[in-house]
């Protein structure tokens, strides 16, 4: 049993070291350092789709997409990197910073306390919250253990009142944990791709200024509300009915965004 454990590790370590090593990832690096960042980027996208993603991926992929000028793409990758990893500064400083350059700024989007809670269950990835919980948990066990069996009265208020904090940490992780994994696979978010689009009343092309809603540039991100298929002179597109902020909502053709 011993044996197979440790073959199993080795294994593990092995297929991670190669991953680490990938001689897909290596080229990539050397046409990003040699400033050629297209192709620097297409290998990035090749390795994600062949080896699978990673945070770090993402990451390099984002500052080819950035060095290209293609901010949309940009900000994609650096928020799919954060996805993967939210304690990844580099990713979240860039993000940032990108987002400080894109033309428009979206008014208030969601509520204080949403967005507040939001920013929270972001710091950690829902893992990281989950494990915080079992150790609360786990000390909510040994403070009633204590409280139980202790004859020593410090003790037992100890274990009764930092039972009641450490329960109430778990239920408060717990909440995080899973906040944290709904950001993360929420398919209802997507950024704008193309250099501007122009957003309309109905789902369908502008006939005339009356249909216009609003004039949007690339990197603005949007949240999908709903979605429906409109055939306009024997053209099927998808229009998805979007929220920009608070204030601002209406119909965009699914082609001028991706989904994060």
């Amino acid at each position: 049993m011993k044996k197979l454990i440790f073959t199993t590790i080795i294994l593990l370590l092995g297929v991670l070291s190669l991953r680490a090593g990938s001689p897909l990832v290596a080229q990539a690096d050397s046409a990003y350092n040699a400033d050629d960042f297209r192709q620097a980027a297409d290998m990035y996208l090749n390795v994600i789709q062949t080896e699978g993603p990673s945070a770090k991926l993402y990451y390099n992929l984002g500052n080819a997409y950035y060095r290209l000028g293609e901010m949309g793409n940009a900000i994609i990758s650096y928020e799919r990197a954060l996805r993967l990893d939210p304690s990844d500064k580099d990713a979240r400083n860039n993000l940032a910073f990108v987002n400080g350059r894109i033309t428009d700024r979206p008014g208030e989007r969601g509520t204080f306390l949403a967005n507040a809670l939001d920013a929270i269950s972001a710091y950690a990835h829902s893992n990281a919250w989950a494990w915080i919980a079992f150790a609360c948990f786990v000390l909510t066990l040994a403070g009633v253990l204590a409280y139980i069996f202790s004859q020593t009265v410090a003790v037992r208020k100890v274990g009764f009142f930092g039972g009641i904090l450490t329960f109430i940490g778990c239920c408060v992780c717990l909440f995080f944990s899973f906040r944290s994994a709904a950001i993360a696979l929420a398919d209802n978010v997507a950024i704008i791709t193309v250099p501007s689009t122009i957003l309309s009343t109905t789902p369908r092309v502008p006939q005339d200024r009356s249909q216009e809603a609003m004039l949007l540039h690339e990197g603005t991100k949007v949240t999908i509300l709903d979605s429906v298929r409109s055939t306009t002179d024997s053209i099927n597109s998808l229009w998805y009915d979007v929220e920009v902020d608070n204030a601002h909502r209406a119909w965009i053709n699914a082609a001028a965004v991706q989904k994060i």
